[in-house]
């Protein structure tokens, strides 16, 4: 065999590896990529479900109560806000994650704020409805904060991955970026305070 040969041997064998890693490290950036998508729907689906319940919630508390018509104006006001932000996860910049978690965290706190005032009115408590719809928006915000933790999970292996070597050749190439995950609010640090 001559030279020649052998040297167009060994070069062909190489850009099948190269090309054979490349294909495989695109299809592994691709299926990390959907995961962290889906694992962005179920976090957009569980705040869709918070979302859902306040109606209810808000109904609830009118008919029973002589209720402080700012508090659920707040409530209203909030979850119109916060299901008018919607994040593609495609083009889920931090500044764009940063915008839904703050609308996210008002509803939090109005949601905080309905749930103490609530607590002054025993007949409201004792109400089925009420106490049905509170220990569903309690299991909900359970939902929520499992859906964040599997996305900032789902992120990080995928930013591992993005950042890699030799991932992080084949990812410039193809245009996949780093992903930002959700962090604590500003302020969160503190416990809120509750007054009776």
């Amino acid at each position: 065999m001559s030279t020649k040969n052998l040297t167009l041997i060994v070069i062909v064998g190489l850009i099948l590896l190269i090309g054979g890693c490349g294909c495989n490290g695109y299809n592994g950036l691709v299926k990390q990529d959907e995961v962290v998508n889906n694992a962005w729907n179920n976090v957009q689906s569980d705040y869709q479900r918070r979302a859902d319940l306040i109606p209810n919630l808000v109904n609830t508390v009118k008919g029973e109560a002589n209720f402080e018509q700012t508090t659920l104006t707040n409530v209203i006001n909030a979850r119109a806000s916060a299901t008018q932000v919607k994040v593609d996860p495609k083009d889920l910049t931090p500044e764009k994650l940063a915008q839904f978690q703050a609308a996210q965290g008002q509803l939090s706190q109005a949601l905080g704020r309905l749930l103490v005032v609530t607590e002054n009115y025993p007949n409201l408590r004792a109400n089925d409805a009420f106490r049905g719809l509170q220990a569903q928006l309690e299991g909900t915000e359970n939902r929520i904060k499992v859906s964040r933790n599997d996305f900032n999970k789902a992120v990080a292996d995928y930013n591992v991955k993005v950042r890699s070597f030799p991932m992080n050749i084949f990812s410039g190439m193809f245009g996949f970026k780093a992903r930002t995950g959700f962090t604590a609010e500003a302020g969160s640090e503190k416990a809120p305070e509750v007054k009776f």
